[in-house]
């Protein structure tokens, strides 16, 4: 009896631990959004709320390790480069689309015409710019051009999502996604939610969560009260205020840069002495320990984090001096000028509350500051609009490559997707860098553009904010440094 009660007490814990395994494998997560995606389309938009689902559902031929390192991926190895313009990829065999589709060179070739293809106007097109083109060796192996020596072109592979050459010609392709990676659509449920099933063909590691439900949820607050009651399994932009009250937190320097993009063609901003003083004006340090709890810190005069390429040492943030800020508007003939800032809400960490900040210092020194708040779709129109530039316009700029190219081409070179300025020097020490392959003059470069944008004050720069999640008692994952919410990566206990 004794040993029939001790194999029956074995096989019931067998049993509990296999039951724990299939519920694990089996599992759903919901995951809440600030902003629900503009598109499902993963070349067009530059949409962080597109990205948080796309980068499940679609794969890119480089990816990166948790901690930033760049590996292979839908290629079977890192680029070659075969001479100064053309880097050869050699691809993963046996990869199908979720439809049955071939992810070959023709699929790779395509994608790559398709994103740089001026026509598509695609918002991403500043991590893209080098490229002219693509052809197909053979089935598995591709040469990609580019129109000067591109030593980051490795690190833009990570971000060229692979699309599927006949499904993406589909009219209902932005809404009905087909890639090659873990996850596939099950349904979008516009205003509501997405849900992502597992793919069972998929080619790589199988992952533990079967399915993902993403919630679009604006507000911080709810989302904190929907971890709280155990909706939800993940919330982004954590309010630092309440890492200690949920059942875990995880936060990350990240690579985001909250910014103020100012107007130095038209209108008051058009002044250097009242972009400087825009600057003076603000307290970054009292934004980072305040507004952010210390999950912050001040920006050093430049889109750059110290680690990215391109960082300038000698370049620090405008000190805060509300009285020299009043002194150079008074200068300029700008007191009491009005200034109209555009933002948005839920999309970043505190994007309102920050806006809303700024906007109270600049009124502090004399400045009829406007705030205009818009629903993250319009506010996208008007951050990309290339005819009507506002006088101030807040982005989060959040830069993948590592390297002041991605960052500087978007925002600080003239013609760019959310540029204000037509500096045509500074546009020239940007395109010259971009295709310089001695580090040291690739360096030298930057550092000039660097410097030249800080003293003519083409932005207020702010903050390098860390990433702050809110994570449920059962979800074990351990965050990215590039930010990417990988459910492949995530497990339940």
């Amino acid at each position: 009896m004794k040993k029939f009660g001790l194999l029956f007490l074995v096989l019931l814990t067998t049993l509990a631990l296999g039951a724990g395994l299939v519920q694990a494998k089996d599992a759903e997560v919901s995951i809440a959004l600030g902003s629900e995606p503009t598109t499902l389309d993963p070349q067009l938009r530059e949409d962080g709320g597109e990205r948080a689902v796309n980068d499940n559902i679609y794969e890119t031929l480089l990816t990166r390790t948790p901690k930033g390192e760049l590996i292979p991926s839908l290629s079977q190895g890192m680029p070659t480069l075969e001479n100064p313009t053309t880097w050869q990829v050699k691809l993963r065999p046996g990869v199908k689309f979720h439809n049955g589709e071939d992810c070959n060179a023709d699929a790779v070739v395509y994608s790559v015409k398709r994103v740089i293809d001026p026509k598509f106007n695609s918002e991403q097109i500043s991590f893209f710019s080098t490229i002219t083109g693509a052809s197909k060796v053979d089935d598995l192996t591709v040469n990609i051009t580019t129109k000067g020596p591109d030593p980051i072109l490795p690190s833009r592979l990570y971000w060229l999502k692979i699309v599927p050459p006949k499904h993406s010609k589909d009219p209902k392709f932005a809404e009905k996604p087909i890639g090659t990676g873990p996850y596939k659509l099950k349904v979008w449920n516009r205003g509501q939610n997405i849900i992502l099933v597992k793919n069972d063909a998929y080619w790589g590691q199988k992952p533990a969560i079967a399915t993902v439900n993403y919630r679009f949820i604006e507000e911080p607050g709810t989302r904190l009260a929907g971890l709280m009651a155990g909706e939800f399994d993940l919330i982004t932009n954590l309010l630092p205020e309440f890492t200690k009250q949920v059942p875990q937190s995880i936060h990350i320097l990240g690579l985001e840069h909250p910014i103020i993009i100012l107007n130095a063609d038209k209108g008051v901003t058009k002044d250097v002495r009242v972009r400087k003083a825009l600057n003076y004006a603000v307290d970054k340090k009292a934004l980072a320990e305040g507004l952010f709890e210390g999950f912050a810190q001040v920006a050093e005069g430049q889109l750059l984090s110290p680690s990215f390429f391109g960082f300038n040492e000698n370049v620090k943030a405008y000190p805060f001096d509300p009285e020299k800020a009043k002194k150079l508007l008074k200068e300029a003939g700008a007191e009491g000028a009005t200034v109209e800032i555009i933002g948005t809400s839920g999309r970043w960490l505190k994007d309102r509350e920050l806006v809303e900040a700024v906007a109270a210092y600049w009124k502090k020194v004399g400045i009829n500051a406007k705030v205009r708040i818009f629903e993250f779709n319009e506010y996208l129109n008007r951050l990309f609009d290339r005819k009507t530039r506002a006088d101030a316009i807040f982005v989060v700029s959040s830069n993948e490559l590592l390297d002041a190219d991605k960052s500087f081409s978007a925002y600080y070179k003239s013609g760019g997707i959310g540029s204000s300025n037509t500096d045509k020097t500074l546009a020239d020490l940007i395109e010259k860098a971009r295709t310089e392959t001695d580090v040291k003059k690739r360096t030298d470069l930057y550092h000039q553009a660097v410097k030249r944008a800080y003293d003519n004050a083409y932005f207020v720069w702010l903050l390098n904010i860390e990433d702050i999640y809110g994570l449920s008692k059962r979800l074990i994952w351990p965050g990215r440094v590039d930010a990417q919410l990988l459910v492949k990566e995530m497990k339940v206990k």
